[in-house]
């Protein structure tokens, strides 16, 4: 009797995980699902998302899954159903969708960050992101950069500089974050390192290194500190926005006294909002514009032509002033055709994040197959900066293919800062930073690569053990 109950349980246990299985990897659809597979139950295909990759190609997940099933299709991430999509019409669809068929979506950590029900974050998402977009604009945009950040840019990068060549050697990827940190975050909140009885820059870079760790949070492991120092960072914020609503001096108008004089006007700004907005703001100018000089320091030192053409282009600019020493002009800036074309190169190369997220509202119907509403929408990115359908030889570094390429071929296939109405607000003074650092590196100052300079891709781009260099002043 007993071994016919077990029999019961253990083929009742069969049919129920049968069952679980197929629903599983078979979800429910008003039509046909993009081809695809939705991996383990809960975890879906993430860990093979996170499995590091030494190249700058297209991340392996990404690449085999298009020769398997095609430009679209389905998988699942951190529990959630996903369609990737590497079709440059139909991403530009998407991007056109913006507030109709689809919205602006975020990992579940979003809301749980700002706090919102899911009411709250319907109907408040879009003005979120319209309020950070214009703040970002107001202190960071090319109206801003043309009348006072520009010059402040380069003050910062010719210090920056000028204390590497007095160093033995510079690991750049830590070195440009630094940089890059101690001025935006100036902007930001008046932070001045020089002042600051700590060196809250490191904190933030051991930050920035912590994500790339593999995010088992318990104590010992690499990113449990990460998760600390983003603590202390945040609690820094927090401490400087409670410093600025108590002081009696006047306001120094960066962008965390704009957020506090708001804090009545929107119903969804809180506290924790504008310290986690600006941690945001900060993280992203920073880890972009840090590993995109990393990678073009790895990418011109290898390439002595590009240097060549590079420095011709910024002496020219020099001998055309009444005076040499004289600040970088926007006007200047605007003329750096080919520096603006090795900056395209090594954002394109550089594919820092695998994509950008949208959520369905409505079923959308694509290459006849049917993407149900609510499902996450990948536009990978990456896979269209890559093609060699677009790029010749894609994975070469070759900043003069952009003198031959179409404006409206560009627009659908290079988006390093997104697309349609969201792209992203800081996208200028990314580039403006970087091309104000090659300014002065190549005017003033020449470089050895002494060490390193792997890529890794898990699925972000890290440098491995990093890139030594040894920076010396022009004779």
């Amino acid at each position: 009797m007993w071994s016919e109950i077990g029999l019961s349980i253990v083929t009742w246990f069969i049919i129920f995980i049968t069952h679980w299985l197929y629903k599983w990897n078979n979800p429910k659809c008003n039509g046909v699902l993009p081809p695809g597979s939705m991996g383990f139950p809960l975890i879906g295909e993430t860990l093979q998302l996170i499995i590091p990759s030494r190249s700058l190609d297209l991340h392996p997940f990404i690449k085999t899954r298009i020769q398997r099933y095609g430009r679209v299709f389905r998988t699942s991430l951190a529990g959630r159903p996903v369609v990737v999509s590497a079709d440059p019409e139909f991403n530009n669809f998407i991007f056109q969708q913006e507030g109709n068929s689809v919205e602006m979506w975020y990992l579940d950590t979003f809301s749980k960050i700002f706090e919102l029900d899911g009411e709250t974050r319907m109907n408040s998402l879009g003005s979120i992101h319209k309020y950070i977009r214009s703040k970002v604009l107001n202190h960071f945009g090319a109206e801003c950069l043309k009348e006072k950040l520009l010059s402040q840019v380069e003050e910062i990068v010719q210090k920056t500089l000028r204390i590497w060549s007095s160093q033995a050697s510079i690991e750049v990827k830590h070195a440009t974050a630094t940089m890059v940190f101690n001025f935006t975050a100036k902007q930001m909140f008046s932070y001045d390192q020089e002042k600051s009885s700590e060196q809250i820059s490191d904190t933030f870079t051991n930050f920035l290194y912590g994500l790339m760790s593999f995010p088992l949070n318990i104590p010992g492991t690499t990113f449990h500190k990460c998760m600390k120092d983003k603590k202390k960072m945040l609690n820094m914020i927090k401490n400087m926005l409670k410093e600025k609503q108590t002081s009696t001096e006047t306001c120094k108008g960066d962008f965390l006294d704009q957020a506090i004089k708001d804090l009545n006007s929107k119903k969804y700004l809180t506290e924790d909002f504008i310290v986690l907005l600006s941690f945001g703001a900060l993280f992203a100018s920073v880890e972009a514009i840090s590993t995109a000089l990393t990678l073009a320091f790895k990418l011109i030192s290898e390439n002595p032509s590009v240097v060549e053409e590079l420095r011709a282009e910024h002496e020219t600019i020099l001998r055309n002033r009444e005076t040499s020493d004289s600040a970088l002009t926007w006007n200047e800036y605007k003329s750096m055709t080919f520096t603006t074309q090795v900056i395209n190169e090594i954002l394109r190369l550089a594919n820092m994040a695998p994509g950008f997220l949208r959520r369905t509202l409505k079923d959308i119907q694509v290459n006849g197959y049917t993407i149900p509403a609510g499902w996450t929408i990948m536009v990978a990115t990456p896979a269209l900066q890559l093609d060699p359908n677009t790029f010749k030889d894609p994975l070469a570094f070759n900043p003069w293919r952009w003198k031959d390429l179409d404006s409206i071929v560009i627009s659908k296939n290079f988006m390093p800062f997104g697309g349609g109405m969201r792209q992203c607000a800081g996208a200028e003074y990314s580039k403006a930073f970087m091309a104000t650092f090659l300014h002065v590196l190549l005017t003033k100052y020449r470089w050895t690569k002494i060490k390193g300079g792997d890529v890794v891709r898990a699925p972000t781009i890290g440098f491995g053990d990093g890139i030594q260099i040894k920076v010396s002043e022009k004779a």
